[in-house]
């Protein structure tokens, strides 16, 4: 095979102990005592934000990667071409000492080189500690195209409960809306197979978002089945949970309450489930009524505040 041009140095460039060729040079093994004083061999201080080839031996995984699968066709085809024309991007990793690194981010990237066979990988290497580490890996990875929404969601939620950062945090640090990371999170409300359903590319992101609005799981299961089965549109979806709800509502309204007073309940229920992104139920009595506003988290209550405030 022809030779690739390749990103980055070799380790000697980060370990003076070792020569170009990445092979440990003589008289300077670690851990051995230097001549006269008897004290032991210390490693050279670290460089970092730099490129350098890496062996993937030395690289531990990243034990926040937010993605759980890896697609075996897609992982062999870029394995291929990274046999055909090398690694173009690096991986991030960060230095934990004894010549061992650890994952940041660029698993499949890793995973492919190894099954292209290759014995060192071209590695940025940062400098994060480890009181950082949670939330960087975590963010590095999120930015990625290639995550599902599901994914995505999880990543999110890890940084509320692991780094903990508030909602308005998580989407300063990732670059999104607040109300982006919000219905985002709201996806991990949904049962596990609609959650599978979404993460396995059968349903898309409109789907599940009208699959929100459901309060019965038995109701939901109903529609995501006839999304599978009769290709329902997004669209589509809308309009039979939206007729769902509306025959809901009719059942369960006052036998007094007028027609004419629950179409004007109804259009108000849907434009505030429309401003406030959540569930709203407008509920007629004989002197007033009530409106249940729905929220599924404290960062999600603060946010429905900042919004009231802003309004006022």
């Amino acid at each position: 095979m022809a030779s690739k041009k390749v990103l980055g140095r070799g380790l000697g460039a980060f370990f003076p102990e070792y020569d170009e060729e990445g092979e440990q040079a003589k008289g300077k093994k670690s851990g051995e005592e230097k001549e006269g004083d008897g004290s032991p061999y210390v490693e050279p201080k670290k460089r970092v934000n730099i490129v350098l080839h890496v062996p993937v031996d030395n690289i531990r995984p990243n034990p926040h990667q937010p993605r759980k699968e890896f697609n075996e066709d897609r992982l062999k085809e870029l394995a291929d071409s990274i046999d055909a024309h090398g690694l173009i991007q690096p991986i991030t990793v960060r230095y934990i000492g004894e010549k061992r690194f650890e994952l940041i981010s660029g698993e499949r990237r890793l995973r492919a080189a190894k099954l292209a066979g290759l014995e060192e990988i071209p590695s940025y290497i940062r400098e994060v500690n480890d009181d950082d580490i949670i939330s960087y890996a975590l963010i590095e990875n999120i930015q990625r195209e290639d995550l599902n929404p599901i994914e995505v969601a999880m990543g999110y939620q890890r940084l509320v409960e692991e780094a903990g950062y508030t909602q308005a945090e998580v989407a300063e640090r990732v670059g999104k809306n607040r109300s982006t990371v919000t219905n985002m999170l709201r996806l991990l409300n949904l049962p596990a197979f609609i959650q599978a359903g979404l993460r396995d590319q059968k349903i898309s992101m409109g789907h599940a978002r009208a699959l929100l609005s459901i309060d019965d799981e038995d109701d939901q299961e109903e529609i995501y089945k006839k999304i599978i089965d009769k290709g329902y549109s997004v669209r589509k979806t809308e309009k039979v949970i939206r007729k769902l709800n509306e025959d809901q509502e009719n059942k369960s309204k006052s036998t007094d309450t007028s027609d004419k007073e629950s179409a004007f309940l109804k259009e108000i229920s849907n434009r505030l489930r429309s401003t406030l992104s959540t569930k709203v139920n407008i509920k007629s009595k004989k002197n007033g009524g009530e409106i249940r506003i729905e929220y599924y988290s404290d960062e999600e209550l603060d946010r429905l505040l900042d919004l009231f405030e802003s309004i006022s």
